[in-house]
């Protein structure tokens, strides 16, 4: 595990330059609230997007949504854009999306600035993580004029 200081990119693709990764390896933790008030962390590859429909599946149930920033704080102890499974305030269910296993991933590191290098995989076991496809392409941006 390395811990990396790093300035604002402003943009996923700008984070990968800086970081020196592909947008790929980026990986978002989204913590998100069930129906039953109880939250679990999503790992999404940056390049991807959560898709509702396959976590819904995989964790049983039929509602799931992202959590107002304060709750979100509330539930993981961390601000939105730094929300990491590591140092949580509270022990979350993990889901892990398959296009993570097998590769050295940056995530948030629980601050804003930094950016945290870890093995998806020792990740994935530290936490005993459920890998499933949970992810989709991201949509297309809308064509200009």
């Amino acid at each position: 595990m390395e811990v990396r200081e790093r300035p604002d990119a402003g943009s996923l693709t700008g984070a990968a330059q800086v970081l020196g990764v592909t947008p790929g390896d980026i990986v978002k933790t989204l913590v998100v609230k069930r129906h039953d008030g109880d939250f679990l962390f999503a790992l999404i590859p940056g390049d991807r997007a959560i898709s509702w429909p396959k976590l819904r599946a995989v964790v049983g149930v039929n509602r799931l949504r992202m959590p107002e920033p304060d709750l979100a704080l509330e539930a993981t102890g961390y601000a939105r854009g730094t929300i990491t499974p590591i140092g949580s305030s509270h022990d979350w269910p993990v889901y892990a999306d398959a296009d993570i296993v097998g590769r050295r991933i940056a995530m948030g590191a629980g601050a804003r600035g930094y950016s945290l290098f870890v093995d998806a995989d020792e990740l994935i076991a530290a936490y005993g993580a459920t890998v499933a496809d949970i992810s989709q392409p991201l949509p297309e941006p809308p064509a200009g004029p």
